[in-house]
């Protein structure tokens, strides 16, 4: 199942008070890991997978980890309890710390399978799905949703929804605060149109004072999202952790409190050299791990090349991880002597 040959210490206890969304072709495993480099405490998602696939599919494919990313959550996709209650048995089997319910996502393709944010016009279906997940593993079970959908969108809606979820023994909630349009914006204009309404996230947690609220959407620096603890639990952040994975590299001091320096940029690099080489003589093409390395760079001297020399050589037929050490190497003749190389964002 998972690799225990890691150059990271030991895993963190599980705190949701800061993670990594859920993010389709996005937090896969290799990036994943690349992001346990960078910080030790924060809690992973896991791309959606849908229990049919868990339960039917190639489960070291879909649900294979390093056991250097724990803390770590799969989010799961469906809407009917047996196969989520199977799907969930197994994925605690793997040794996940959390087993998420996707209730957000609008997509017309999980539409379809009646999977996403759909679901939130049928709460008590919701509800049995996860009393059906919690009957079968000590692994908590938790809910990620939107605030509403279409027309239904004032917060008597989204309490009701959160009563029932609360019912159903949900201690954990996540809310991305903006509705989701169904019918007429794509996933990504899901993710830009309807406005942010963090007051309503606010709201829940002084409803359910007894249920943990983390906070996603729109959050896209450290000292900004940290204004928001305090209204709820902890804090969810999506695509920034993705296109500028760097800005991590100070979450473990200023959001859970360690008295640790950030890591050194070109170190963290380096030492995912070792995993990259494991994937490869597992048969994985260095082009599936190194497209989430593009951006560890992002503003720092020697980045352009960096990127450039991955995009034209990584995806080759014949490419092997030397391409990523003579990236690295063109990079590190711009930094020699640069002050930004191991701050927050790259900026000196």
């Amino acid at each position: 199942m998972s690799s225990l040959n890691t150059p990271i210490p030991g895993p963190a206890p599980l705190s949701r008070r800061f993670s990594i969304a859920p993010m389709m072709a996005y937090t896969t495993r290799d990036f994943r890991y690349l992001a346990r480099l960078i910080t030790r405490r924060t809690l992973l998602y896991t791309e959606m997978v849908v229990a049919p696939a868990v339960i039917h599919g190639d489960r070291d494919r879909l649900l294979g980890f390093d056991a250097a990313e724990h803390p770590l959550a799969v989010q799961l996709g469906g809407s009917d309890p047996e196969q989520l209650a199977e799907a969930a048995r197994i994925c605690a089997d793997y040794g996940y710390d959390e087993i998420n319910l996707n209730v957000g996502c609008p997509s017309d393709r999980v539409q379809q399978g009646k999977i996403g944010a759909v679901l939130m016009a049928e709460p008590e279906l919701v509800a049995r799905c996860v009393e059906a997940m919690a009957n079968v593993t000590d692994v908590p079970v938790t809910v990620k949703t939107r605030i509403g959908i279409d027309d239904q969108d004032d917060f008597p809606f989204l309490q009701r929804f959160v009563r029932h979820m609360d019912e159903a023994g949900c201690r954990s909630l996540t809310i991305h605060a903006r509705k989701a349009i169904l019918d007429g914006l794509s996933p990504k204009e899901n993710r830009d149109i309807p406005p942010l309404i963090y007051e309503r996230a606010y709201a829940v947690k002084q409803a359910f004072p007894h249920m943990e609220i983390i906070l996603n959407g729109g959050l896209r620096d450290v000292p900004g999202m940290l204004a928001h603890l305090g209204q709820v639990d902890g804090l969810m952040v999506g695509r920034e952790a993705y296109m500028n994975p760097w800005f991590l590299a100070d979450v473990d001091r200023q959001v859970f409190g360690e008295n640790t320096p950030p890591p050194d940029r070109l170190a963290v690099a380096e030492a995912f050299i070792p995993y990259l080489e494991r994937r490869y003589a597992d048969g994985v093409h260095p082009k599936h791990v190194l497209r989430h390395a593009l951006n560890l760079f992002q503003a720092m001297p020697g980045a352009r090349a960096y990127r450039r020399h991955l995009s034209q050589h990584a995806h080759k037929n014949d490419a092997t991880p030397e391409v990523y050490q003579e990236a690295l190497a063109l990079l590190t003749r711009h930094t020699v002597g640069y002050a930004g190389a191991t701050t927050q964002g790259g900026q000196p």
